[in-house]
């Protein structure tokens, strides 16, 4: 089992920045990827950013390229996003994934939520225009 928290989420106005943290615990050895995503009303939940915990290869969604950063502590076994320039579409539940099954051969990214075993309670982002 591993457990993940949040946090770091918040109300800030259109450009500017926040950064998400995610506390992970219990079998964290067991984790090869994790990644964020987000969920704004009435939308489905969807990939935002991801990084193998390993080596750090990292992916974007197209939406957040150039903006946000995912990062990673594996010493602390935290998770990060620095968001910049935040916009008003980026309002919406943040949630913290991690990928316990070995990595695939091939591209090292995984955008599905179908493709990751454990998620945290979420954080929520506004941002204000």
């Amino acid at each position: 089992q591993v457990q993940l928290v949040e946090s770091g989420g918040g109300l800030v106005q259109a450009g500017g920045s926040l950064r998400l943290s995610c506390a992970a615990s219990g079998r964290t050895s067991w984790t090869s990827y994790m990644g964020w995503f987000r969920q704004a009303p009435g939308k489905e939940r969807e990939f935002v950013a991801g990084i193998t915990w390993i080596k750090p290869y990292v992916y974007y969604s197209d939406s957040v390229k150039g903006r946000f950063t995912i990062s990673r502590d594996n010493a602390e076994n935290s998770l990060y996003l620095q968001m910049n320039n935040l916009k008003v579409e980026d309002t919406a539940v943040f949630y913290c994934a991690a990928r316990v099954r070995p990595l695939r051969s091939g591209p090292n990214y995984y955008t599905a939520n179908a493709e990751y075993d454990y998620w945290g309670q979420g954080t929520q982002v506004t941002v204000s225009s």
